[in-house]
C-alpha cells in the first residue's frame, strides 16, 4: 500500500505538462478528493483529541 500512495504521490507532483491547453480534469479530480480525504482525517484526529466523541 505505501508503494502504490507513493506512486501516486509522484504522479501528481509530476511536472511534465502535455502540449495539450485543455485542463486535466481527471487530475483535478483526483487532487480534489485527496484534499477532501485529508481533511476529514483531520477533522476526525482533532475531535479524537478533544474529546467530543
Amino acid at each position: 500500500m505505501r508503494r502504490f500512495a507513493m506512486k501516486a504521490l509522484f504522479s501528481l507532483l509530476t511536472l511534465q505538462r502535455d502540449d495539450e491547453t485543455e485542463l486535466r480534469w481527471d487530475r483535478i479530480v483526483m487532487i480534489g478528493s485527496t484534499l477532501v480525504t485529508l481533511g476529514l482525517i483531520a477533522l476526525y484526529a482533532y475531535g479524537k483529541a478533544e474529546g467530543r466523541w
